[in-house]
């Protein structure tokens, strides 16, 4: 089979490129790097080009609500035209577990968005709705920061390894579109403020983390439903992937 994963050479992307590989599939791994631009088209139907499953999952360059909403809207937009053109069977994107039940955050609704163009496209397709990675903790905590003084939320996660996110996408894709959603989580529930303290701690970090009610998520408020899978009565199917939080810390040589 022939893939061609937009976003190949980011962190859910290159691994999943290899992963493909090493199964013995044709890979494109598109980027803009590579001469695939996805938001301006150009390269897109050379690699479209007798491609049996397309992965959308690239990432904005801007977290800024007009910025992000406009990428994955020319993205997907053009993916979804170049795919009819090339005969492509089977669209896959990368989506974010509670999306649609985080209204006032702008990254969000730019998901749901995209999601809204593979649905309305008549292409077959699978989303792929995946909780916050474990690598995005440190990320979150440093943008808490305030001096000595960490401010997080304490809301209910139940994050997930990136190379697990790659791993469960090869999978995904060589199996049939499902024309509905699919959720991955890893296997704890945690709580946010708890995961930044373990982070911290595991790398000898002194400053202090606080649990703040207030501090909310991404500038939107969340609740204990907001980030974990299984409140969507439209879910047809959830992943649970195997790697625990602490197994994550060791093995990123954080301990």
């Amino acid at each position: 089979m022939k893939f061609v994963v937009i976003g190949g050479t980011g962190q859910i992307g290159t691994p999943l490129v290899e992963l493909l590989r090493q199964a013995g599939h044709d890979v494109v791994a598109a980027s803009p790097s590579t001469g695939v631009n996805s938001v301006t088209g150009e390269g897109l139907a050379d690699a479209l080009a007798g491609a049996d499953v397309v992965l959308d999952i690239p990432n904005s360059p801007s977290f800024e609500d007009a910025a992000v909403l406009d990428f994955f809207q020319r993205s997907t937009a053009n993916l979804v035209e170049a795919q009819k053109e090339a005969g492509v069977g089977h669209h896959i994107v990368l989506s974010i577990v509670g999306a649609d039940r985080m209204h006032d955050i702008g990254y969000m609704r730019a998901k749901v968005a995209q999601e809204r163009l593979v649905r309305e496209s008549g292409l077959p397709f699978t989303i792929v709705r995946a909780t916050q990675f474990f690598e995005f903790i440190p990320r979150l905590a440093e943008g808490a920061a305030d001096g000595d003084t960490i401010r997080l939320s304490p809301v209910l996660m139940q994050p997930i390894a990136a190379a697990d996110v790659s791993a469960a996408l090869a999978d995904i894709a060589t199996q049939a579109p499902t024309n509905d959603v699919i959720e991955l989580a890893g296997p704890e529930q945690l709580r946010l403020a708890e995961l930044g303290r373990r982070v911290l701690e595991a790398r000898g970090d002194a400053r202090t983390v606080v649990a703040d009610e207030s501090a909310g998520y991404f500038g939107g408020t969340v609740t204990d439903t907001s980030l974990v899978p299984g409140n969507d009565e439209a879910i047809t199917a959830l992943r649970i992937a195997p790697t625990r939080f602490e197994d994550w810390l060791r093995a990123s040589g954080s301990l």
